[in-house]
């Protein structure tokens, strides 16, 4: 049996050790465009942040580590179509620039994405960067230690926007945040939710703008200045973080059924619409299980547990992936957020009937140092009272919180079962009454 795994990160290195694991006679062949694999880019913002020092933390298993347990590991390597009807696919080896065929019996595409670019007047001046690769990072960290470099505009806030904020607050520079949206992110938490977010950066010294599209850069060689529809603003760095598509493109001769965004459309096995071959990570599609249809979640999480589904069944097993709720995290300066199943905007854009309530209540005892605010949000169907998606915010204890959230989702609960669940107490972790169980109360 002949696999070959195309992208070597996470899903695609989770896949071979798993593979490799199951049947030891399996020939199992990487094929990564970069010099680094299986490696955890969310740890990109902190490390340019100086929250740790070492690049290499980010990397779980080396290219070595793998070739020692028998996985041939090939990077620098960018194939560059695959023939579905022979099983080859041809290969472009980077260091060399010389080109060659391969064969599969069984295929695994892995390949990530990559950053949006927006259309941007002179994008490509120095200075300008994104943070998706490890070599990005490496980057913007040597730019951000000289001195000099004092204004930082951040174009998009997303995921890592905010986090790219908070980075540079903590290195001391002046910040800019700058989205088109009217909110920050949109796509993952309401507006009750990233009220207390926007509040937050801005009171960290963050310059927030909203509703705000980005033009044109200026400058000689290097970026000076950012330029929009509303102002001109210095910069001596741009970070853009305005998404990711996923890198499918040489694939769009080959049939393969595709989300219109380009994302590969699996099943509940990891299988494409062509036998044989499998997809997971950023470039693939995942089941959600409150929307029940075919998304695209770019998250590490379910890359790594969709890649060690499929390279179960890359070793001839029949394993099925049970879908995933979208949940997700981030820290806003002194705040934590998370937020599982659905908000309430894709209730409204699914015609998923729905119901919400808002509360503000407490981490713990107030007698107990330590207490403060946490704000919950649920979303909850009308007659059954079944638990659709939460989203928690607060300065300690949410996002583990949601957690309890996740899995009251995944069972079917109802608001009335949160309500009463058995959750620990103790005055320095809880009330008697948990703010989850409250919230769950409150939801008639």
């Amino acid at each position: 049996m002949r696999i070959i795994i195309i992208g070597g990160v996470a899903a695609g290195m989770s896949a071979a050790a798993k593979a490799k694991r199951i049947d030891k006679n399996a020939d199992i062949v990487v094929y990564e465009r970069t010099e680094v694999v299986s490696w955890g880019a969310c740890g990109l913002p902190y490390f340019i942040g100086d929250f740790f020092t070492d690049p290499k933390v980010m990397i779980a298993r080396t290219k070595e580590e793998f070739e020692e347990s028998g996985i041939e590991v090939n990077i620098k390597h960018e194939v560059l179509n695959v023939n579905i009807n022979n099983k080859t696919l041809k290969v472009l080896d980077l260091t060399t620039g010389k080109e060659f065929e391969d064969n599969y019996d069984k295929l695994m595409i892995a390949t990530g994405a990559s950053p949006v670019i927006p259309p941007i007047e002179n994008v490509k001046l120095e200075n300008v960067f994104t943070l998706k690769e490890y070599e990005d990072g490496i980057a913007i960290k040597e730019q951000l230690k000289k001195e000099e470099i004092k204004n930082i505009v951040i174009i998009g806030a997303g995921y890592i926007g905010i986090e790219a904020a908070e980075a540079m607050k903590k290195l001391e520079k002046n910040c800019r945040l700058i989205q088109l949206d009217a909110r920050v992110l949109p796509d993952s938490f309401d507006k009750e939710i990233t009220d207390i977010m926007e509040e937050a950066l801005i009171n960290h010294g963050v310059e927030l703008h909203l509703k705000e599209m980005v033009k044109q850069l200026k400058g000689e060689k290097k970026v000076t200045e950012v330029i929009t529809d509303k102002g001109r603003y210095p910069a001596d760095l741009v970070i853009i973080c305005t998404g990711v598509r996923p890198n499918t493109g040489f694939l769009k001769d080959t049939g393969i059924e595709m989300l219109k965004n380009g994302a590969l459309i699996i099943d509940q096995f990891g299988e494409t619409s062509v036998k044989d071959i499998y997809a997971a990570g950023d470039c693939a599609s995942v089941y959600h299980i409150v929307r029940k249809d075919n998304i695209y979640i770019p998250l590490a999480t379910t890359a790594n547990k969709i890649g060690r589904i499929v390279g179960e069944n890359l070793a001839g097993q029949k394993n099925a992936f049970q879908g995933t709720l979208g949940s997700g995290a981030i820290k806003v300066m002194d705040l934590e957020a998370a937020r599982t199943g659905i908000s309430e905007n894709e209730a409204i854009k699914n015609n998923i009937p729905y119901k919400t309530i808002f509360i503000e209540e407490k981490n713990q005892t107030s007698y107990y140092p330590g207490q403060c605010d946490l704000y919950i949000k649920l979303i909850y169907n009308p007659e059954t009272k079944i638990i659709l998606g939460g989203q928690i915010i607060g300065k300690d204890d949410a996002v583990l919180r949601v957690d309890i959230l996740s899995t009251a989702i995944f069972n079917n609960m109802t608001t009335e079962q949160l309500g009463m669940l058995d959750l620990c107490y103790a005055p320095p972790f809880a009330r008697t009454w948990d703010a989850v169980n409250v919230a769950g109360n409150v939801a008639k």
